[in-house]
């Protein structure tokens, strides 16, 4: 890349860092068509105007342009996770499942993308891939209440209430009202209580 052009490109993007700084949404969002508009190669405004996208409720104009990220720089993980986690809230398993295993591909340590992997999977109705999911992200991220839940109500699901019962009794250990809340919702016991 020519050095007046990597000038030309950061000085775009810090104008749009303090857009969104000052909160100029609406401004940051005109900015981003701007700036691709004259490259659009351009990822950070493209991962910028998408996630603008979102909030502006434009979430079909957003996946298109996280699917073209993912295009741009295939080897980013959280690119591809931002393009699954899009994918499952609208709706999109399959799709989303296949990107957040592509971002766990990249990134192994991304617990995240294997969170949300199990959700996709618990959403399925793929119990296995569900529990596998989250075990990996409970081991990246021991202390997170939400894997632990989640991990337990799969257990559940399966037929598996001593399992279920054996999360309950550790995510009781470092997260009682997490714990407490799944007890009501699912009258199941942490041994011990």
């Amino acid at each position: 890349m020519p050095l007046n052009h990597a000038i030309r490109r950061c000085a775009a993007s810090l104008g749009l860092r303090c857009l969104l700084a000052m909160g100029a949404r609406a401004r940051a969002l005109h900015w981003t068509h701007q700036l691709l508009t004259a490259d659009a190669a351009n990822t950070h405004a493209l991962a910028t105007r998408a996630h603008l996208l979102v909030e502006q409720g434009q979430p079909e104009a957003a996946l298109a342009d996280l699917a073209r990220l993912v295009q741009l720089v295939p080897q980013q993980a959280t690119a591809w996770f931002n393009l699954g986690f899009l994918q499952e809230s609208l709706g999109r398993l399959d799709e989303s499942t296949r990107s957040l295993a592509r971002a766990t591909e990249l990134d192994p340590a991304m617990d995240r993308a294997w969170y949300g992997l199990g959700l996709c999977h618990i959403r399925l109705a793929q119990w296995d891939e569900a529990v596998s999911a989250l075990q990996r992200g409970t081991e990246l991220q021991p202390l997170s209440p939400h894997a632990w839940y989640q991990l337990a109500r799969v257990h559940l699901e399966r037929g598996r209430p001593a399992e279920a019962q054996r999360v309950l009794t550790h995510l009781r250990g470092f997260e009682p009202k997490v714990a407490d809340q799944l007890e009501r919702e699912t009258g199941l016991r942490a041994a011990g209580t």
